[in-house]
């Protein structure tokens, strides 16, 4: 438990400790270990991005994530660019069809989160993660038969048939996201060696704020560019596509796991899910880093909701671009990722994400100051997502370091559903929040709680190591 106060150390975790990595020596041994013999040894070399790269198998992980996230964050700019050109009629508002989108999407995770993790500790990682993207390209590259089949064909109660086709393939989409992601979380453990989780983290988090940039300020383009480059089937091709082809990437990815590796006792779902809600109840270190992801990822989810009324406010953009603000508040978060893995074993966990909380609330502090003033507002999102790199990266890593091997599917799955639900509530909350109290207002209670969850996760860990 001292890695969380004092800098991680270089060397390679203790090798008595059996739930967390071994040198590929030991894994030749007995095949338990979390790092593939087949990896390179890399515990001399600097615990920095780079290093992380040189390993074959963490490079087959990222390099499929990077297709898979681009797909993910354009995957619902897609499906509401169908919903506009198909089904929106003239002079009606868009606002119901994209509920009705975003229920379908956000169901999955709330429904299937904890209990995709449970399945994923009892199946092969690599299995999963392949699967699941061919399935969501597959699931994807349906999309124009649809529509071509449902064409002009209406439901007995008066919807679009193609639409509710449309909603389905939505929900199954991320119903398989739901098993892709625990499992991602668990590979990283298994390919890469403890020292080195900050590092690898750092660039993942890179990756997905990159994703991110990309589906906010990009996604539109390009799917307008590929569209004229394949004519009406374009943009299902360059989503399907990305989905398909980070499927093939990742068959190169070995994570050493052997039948043994795997839990095959006997299935008892909820005793599994309760299981992992014990471990993390045990494990308050796991915990307090848990709580603070997910109050982060509410403040997130929060700002994403307010960029459009921020948007508004500032008079050198317009409403619908709101997109361009949450693409800074991405860049942000990258550079964050970045100093993370600068400066991440030079300085304890918990200091980083306490460090990270304060900074969000005093750069949400100023951008309720400066709430109608377009570039001291961009340099507040800017400095909120910087900070916010701090907070979640640590935190992360922390988790992903104190689970053993035997919960990490069904922790990484209680994880994934408690953060989409953190992602889910603010979407509801933060706007009528607005309406009532004011722009200003919200914007400073989001950085109260910013203060409030970074002190206390830091208290709780102080004290657990105190005892």
């Amino acid at each position: 438990m001292t890695h969380l106060f004092d800098p991680p150390t270089p060397n390679l975790p203790d090798p008595h400790d059996s739930h967390h990595t071994h040198t590929a020596k030991d894994d030749n041994k007995d095949h338990q270990g979390s790092v593939n013999s087949e990896n390179p040894d890399l515990s001399e070399a600097p615990l920095d991005s780079q290093s992380v790269l040189r390993n074959p198998n963490f490079l087959s992980l990222w390099s499929g994530q990077v297709f898979s996230q681009i797909a993910d964050k354009i995957f619902l700019v897609l499906v509401i660019a169908i919903v506009s050109t198909r089904f929106q009629q003239a002079g009606e508002t868009i606002s119901g069809w994209v509920s009705a989108v975003m229920v379908s999407f956000t169901i999955p995770a709330i429904l299937f989160g904890s209990i995709a993790g449970v399945y994923v500790d009892r199946w092969n990682k690599k299995t999963v993660l392949v699967s699941s993207n061919i399935l969501r390209g597959a699931l994807v590259l349906s999309i124009p038969p649809l529509l071509w089949i449902t064409k002009n064909s209406v439901l007995p109660w008066g919807a679009p048939t193609g639409f509710w086709g449309l909603l389905c393939i939505t929900f199954l989409v991320s119903t398989f996201t739901q098993f892709f992601t625990p499992a991602e979380q668990s590979a990283i453990t298994l390919v890469v060696e403890k020292p080195k989780l900050l590092a690898a983290n750092s660039l993942y988090t890179t990756t997905i704020m990159a994703a991110l940039i990309l589906g906010f300020a990009l996604g539109e383009p390009l799917l307008a560019l590929s569209d004229h480059l394949w004519h009406n089937v374009g943009q299902e091709i360059l989503v399907g596509g990305s989905y398909l082809l980070a499927g093939v990437i990742l068959l190169l990815l070995k994570t050493g796991e052997t039948k043994e590796d795997l839990h095959r006792d006997s299935f008892h779902l909820w005793n599994d899910i309760k299981e992992g809600l014990q471990y993390l109840n045990h494990k308050k270190t796991s915990l307090s880093a848990l709580i603070q992801l997910i109050c982060t990822f509410s403040i997130i989810a929060a700002l994403t909701v307010l960029a459009v009324r921020l948007a508004e406010v500032m008079p050198e953009i317009k409403s619908e671009q709101f997109g361009f603000l949450l693409a800074v508040a991405s860049l942000g978060m990258a550079i964050g990722a970045a100093v993370v893995a600068k400066i991440g074993d030079r300085c304890s966990r918990q200091t980083l994400a306490l460090i990270g909380s304060l900074g969000m609330a005093v750069f949400l502090g100023m951008l309720a100051v400066f709430c109608d003033r377009f570039w001291l507002g961009l340099v507040a999102i800017a400095g909120t997502g910087i900070f916010g790199g701090l907070c979640v990266i640590p935190m992360q890593t922390v988790i992903q370091e104190e689970t053993p091997e035997d919960v990490r599917g069904k922790v990484f799955g209680l994880q994934n559903n408690a953060v989409n639900i953190a992602l889910s509530l603010p979407l509801s909350v933060a706007g009528i929040a607005e309406s009532y109290f004011g722009l200003q207002k919200v914007i400073f209670a989001l950085s109260a709680i910013a203060i409030a969850t970074g002190i206390l996760a830091w208290y709780i860990a102080r004290q657990l190591v105190e005892q």
